[in-house]
């Protein structure tokens, strides 16, 4: 049985903030949330396409932070330009202790997508904040063999030289089955519709290449999320995480024919109903 939420039903207060970096942050919260989900997003995006998941979590009682990376969003920086990993990692971390502080006594959760799924794990891999009990990986970009020999040689020498060379073209149409979210992605301001960046891609090629070894220290408990039919990142990158974390914890669950997005599939009931059971299993 799990405990009661005293916030249930309520609607959440929206707020806003900057970080001390400058970074543009915002949160959905109760007076008395169960826990806290500190939402990581993806590539190309901002934590505004991330509403509907707050909503949904807060329904069930829990308080919803989100950071838009830099170069993404509402945060300051080349569009869709990183800068480095271990900026977006420390964004992250400072996230996720303000959180704490604004809600102390209660269990801290993160939940990654796609290159959010990757920062999360970096974050995690690193020192992050004692109280996170647990994390939902979603579609991590953890997928190395779509470069090839030569361009992981370059990446490096690119993202020193051109840090803002377009080396890739994404596909949008392969984010969702609904229509209706590849319009509204495509026609979003505060996403970054161009090429990826030639030090994004080389950051996040040198972070997924030496996850596997990181994620040996990794024990808490993890929900893995992929929709089986994703052509942005192969379900397979997914298979990494259990295949190395260290947790005896660890749940992937494989959604036949979703696209990259589950939480943003016609389907998208059931998989936030999904993270919502885990979160409630782990919170107590």
């Amino acid at each position: 049985m799990t405990a009661p939420r005293p916030d249930e039903g309520r609607t959440a207060a929206h707020t806003e903030g900057v970080l001390p970096s400058g970074q543009f942050w915002q949160a959905w919260t109760l007076q008395t949330p169960v826990a806290v989900v500190v939402l990581v997003h993806g590539l190309h995006e901002h934590g505004g396409r991330y509403r509907h998941v707050a909503e949904r979590l807060t329904a069930a009682g829990y308080a919803v932070y989100v950071v838009d990376h830099p170069g993404h969003g509402r945060s300051p920086g080349t569009r869709g330009n990183l800068a480095s990993m271990a900026v977006t990692v420390g964004g992250v971390d400072a996230l996720a202790r303000l959180a704490g502080e604004r809600h102390p006594g209660v269990p801290l959760f993160v939940y990654g997508h796609s290159l959010g799924g990757l920062i999360a794990l970096q974050y995690l891999t690193g020192t992050p904040d004692a109280r996170i009990r647990g994390a939902v990986i979603s579609a991590p970009a953890l997928d190395t063999g779509a470069a090839t020999g030569v361009q992981r040689r370059l990446a490096p020498v690119l993202s020193r030289l051109l840090p803002d060379l377009g080396v890739l073209t994404l596909d949008a149409d392969t984010i969702s089955r609904d229509p209706e979210v590849v319009r509204d992605y495509r026609t979003d301001p505060l996403n970054y519709t161009g090429k990826v960046r030639a030090r994004t891609g080389a950051e996040m090629m040198r972070a997924a290449v030496a996850m596997p070894q990181r994620l040996t220290s990794l024990t808490m408990p993890l929900l893995v999320l992929h929709g089986g039919a994703d052509r942005l990142v192969p379900p397979a990158a997914s298979e990494l995480v259990p295949a190395h974390a260290s947790s005896p914890d660890v749940i992937r669950k494989v959604y036949d024919g979703l696209y990259h997005e589950p939480h943003n599939e016609p389907e998208r009931d059931e998989v936030l109903g999904d993270v919502i059971s885990w979160l409630d299993a782990h919170r107590g």
